[in-house]
């Protein structure tokens, strides 16, 4: 079971894979915090992720946090409809900006 963060296209763009749960989300969290300094927005692709728990959801709601901190603007995109369902049903809908999977 695992987790990994990696650079995409462009500045601010990193791609997540594997799995988004209570095993690997501390050190996936851990591996992020160089993420929120610079300017530019971030675009984090969740399309990687195979499975997510509440654990997961909780790192989205981190990082939304850290680059609200940082003065960033986040977008997650690609997210897996699990994922989507666990946000909606825990009413955080309005705080996370998800975009869903095409």
């Amino acid at each position: 079971m695992s987790a990994y963060l990696e650079p995409a296209e462009g500045g601010g763009r990193f791609r997540v894979s594997g799995e988004l749960v209570f095993a690997t989300v501390p050190a996936l969290d851990l591996q992020s915090r160089q993420l929120f300094t610079g300017a530019s927005p971030l675009h984090i692709d969740l399309g990687g992720v195979t499975h997510a728990d509440s654990a997961g959801v909780a790192l989205l709601i981190e990082w939304a946090a850290r680059a609200r901190e940082a003065g960033r603007q986040v977008e997650f995109r690609g997210v897996p409809a699990q994922m989507c369902e666990l946000v909606r049903v825990s009413g955080l809908a309005e705080v996370l900006p998800l975009a869903a999977s095409e």
